[in-house]
């Protein structure tokens, strides 16, 4: 793929075919795939297009559709392709004028897009962070949360991961361009703010020369004032450093939600990952977390499947999730990706081994989080109201500050009392499931 930069400010590389203009038409729409990360990126593609004179619609409506690609694993490779064909037939159809494709797959297969997708306008890349600038941008998310990105691209280089080839070296915002973007939000009165980026924790080591992540925090902190909640997405577990984990403790509107993906915990695993963490310190950290942040809810990930991964790794995962009753777990199998350091190591797992033990994983915590969330029966619990149940009269669906949008589980709130996005209540918890709760506010 070539790699060459262009003077256009949309995105960090070049645009197929050369010389090709993204301005036609007079209504723009985008659809975003892959994580919070990209809803970022889209809504700063959007205030572009806004800034250009485009009428932003939803893809329905629009003379111009972006899809906004990931290409982190195949499942996200082959979602991003099907929604391409898809766009493709409603060209054909007369009912989209022009498809930009843009993202994590148009940077990684940009040339092999184009020539084989003669349909699709133009084909671009991921977009350009800049370290200094709010971008205008055009929200995507209800108006009471928010996500802002802090960094871009990671710090580490985990063997399984194609992200930085992707996104190239790692980048950190100054705190002044944050500290502006969060003001703006905050004035809106949004009540919950979602600091995201691959490694939020390594924030600062490129432009401070220092993990400032917690200094960052504490000034949040003081310049908010409608903001109630301040959630962490995500945090490397190498570098989480005691200050942080302070910082969390004692800041009120920092949630007690810890995104820690851990991947796995075996010894020789966590090497060939390299993770830059020990089984022994991953321990530590989690009794570290646990004991010093009151009321620390842990969330990680685990990947199953991953190259060498023994039945006896295995095993020793299973029990590690066993005995640490994570509060969340997500997990998915081993993608072998192409340009990363696993794809050519030996002893690869069979996807029907992977599967087998990705069913075994999530079969375990789904005990763990139904017996985590029976104990919160009798408990109340501040809730975050995301929206009006339609149908059900007194009925809302929120969250509490251990729930992060769109990926975690739910609180069904009955209510005498009228309620509206963005509310904060008081409910206490009547009912318990697997990964939701229900009660009154």
């Amino acid at each position: 793929m070539i790699r060459t930069k262009t003077t256009n400010d949309f995105f960090q590389e070049r645009i197929y075919p050369p010389g090709k203009s993204i301005r036609k038409g007079k209504t723009v729409g985008v659809i975003t795939l892959g994580c919070s990360r990209n809803l970022t990126d889209s809504q700063a593609i959007l205030g572009d297009f806004k800034r250009r004179g485009y009428r932003l619609t939803d893809t329905a409506h629009a003379d111009t559709v972006v899809v906004n690609t990931c290409a982190f694993i195949e499942e996200a490779k082959r979602e991003s392709i099907d929604t391409i064909l898809d766009l493709i037939e409603l060209k054909k159809k007369g009912q989209v004028k022009k498809i930009i494709v843009a993202g994590c797959l148009a940077q990684r297969y940009a040339k092999e897009l184009a020539d084989e997708l003669k349909e699709v306008d133009t084909v671009t890349g991921v977009r350009r962070l800049d370290r200094h600038d709010v971008p205008e941008q055009v929200s995507l998310t209800p108006s009471h949360f928010a996500y802002v990105k802090i960094c871009e691209s990671c710090y580490n280089r985990c063997s399984f991961c194609i992200i930085p080839a992707i996104k190239g070296k790692f980048v950190s915002r100054t705190m002044e361009s944050v500290i502006r973007e969060i003001k703006g939000i905050d004035e809106r009165g949004v009540k919950e703010i979602n600091l995201i980026g691959q490694d939020i924790t390594a924030y600062g080591m490129d432009i401070y020369r220092e993990m400032a992540l917690a200094r960052l925090l504490r000034q949040i902190a003081r310049e908010t004032k409608n903001v109630r909640w301040i959630r962490l997405l995500y945090a490397f577990p190498a570098h989480v450093t005691d200050e942080l984990i302070d910082t969390i403790a004692q800041e009120d509107k920092i949630c007690k939600y810890i995104d820690v993906p851990l991947q796995h915990i075996s010894d020789n695993l966590l090497l060939s990952m390299h993770r830059g963490i020990t089984t022994r310190q991953t321990r530590d950290l989690i009794a570290k977390i646990r004991s010093q942040i009151p009321g620390a809810h842990v969330r990680t990930t685990f990947i199953v499947g991953l190259p060498g991964e023994t039945p006896e790794n295995f095993q020793e995962l299973i029990e590690f999730v066993r005995e640490m009753k994570f509060e969340k777990v997500g997990a998915f199998v081993y993608s072998r990706e192409e340009g990363t350091l696993a794809y050519q190591m030996p002893n690869q797992v069979p996807d029907p081994i992977k599967k087998a033990r990705l069913d075994t994983l999530m079969s375990v915590q789904k005990e763990i989080s139904a017996s985590i969330h029976q104990a919160k029966i009798g408990r109340r619990l501040d809730v975050l109201i995301d929206e009006v149940q339609q149908g059900e009269q007194h009925m809302y669906l929120g969250r509490t500050s251990y729930d992060a949008p769109e990926v975690d589980g739910a609180v069904y709130v009955h209510s005498q009392k009228r309620l509206s996005p963005g509310d904060i209540v008081t409910v206490e918890i009547t009912d318990a499931y697997e990964y939701d709760l229900a009660g009154r506010a």
